[in-house]
């Protein structure tokens, strides 16, 4: 993706408020996203106790199956890293390919892909209250800045992530 790519696909959206007192007081225990609504919730016993709009790659239908495919992951899968020096603002690694991805592309001669993450704006883009249009990442899960602040605050590593269609 290139930075005119980027820029062009803003969309004005209000921004949430972010620390809320539920969720400064809980333990994250699991993340759930909805690819067909563009969510990504925060949970705990349970219950939801934040939710943000994400934007996904080019061709969100359909688990990702090899590199290149523009897909996002369906599946459980866990929070294996953090990198506060990506070339997106904060990114939480997700531990895609598992054994039984990494087994179909093989066995089609393919390579699963890797390096899904959630994750922020790429560095140096900055926005004002806005979010990115689908299509601009390669099948990660990105938010603003400020929601990825949010989100790396209490996200632990080894969270369990639901990634729906």
């Amino acid at each position: 993706m290139n930075r005119r790519q980027f820029g062009s696909g803003l969309l004005s959206v209000a921004a949430c408020s972010l620390a809320t007192p539920a969720l400064a007081k809980s333990y994250i225990d699991h993340l759930r996203v909805i690819k067909s609504d563009r969510l990504l919730e925060l949970m705990s016993g349970g219950r939801v106790l934040r939710t943000y709009n994400v934007t996904l790659g080019p061709k969100p239908e359909g688990h990702k199956r090899f590199v290149g495919d523009g897909r996002t992951p369906e599946g459980l899968y866990r929070i294996n890293r953090r990198n506060p020096q990506s070339s997106y603002y904060l990114s939480l690694g997700i531990d895609y390919p598992n054994a039984r991805d990494r087994a179909f592309a093989r066995a089609k001669g393919r390579s699963p892909g890797g390096d899904i993450f959630i994750h922020g704006l790429p560095n140096g883009v900055k926005l004002n209250g806005g979010t990115v249009r689908d299509g601009w990442t390669s099948g990660c899960i990105a938010l603003t800045n400020e929601e990825m602040d949010e989100i790396w605050r209490y996200v632990p590593i080894g969270c369990p992530i639901d990634i729906r269609a």
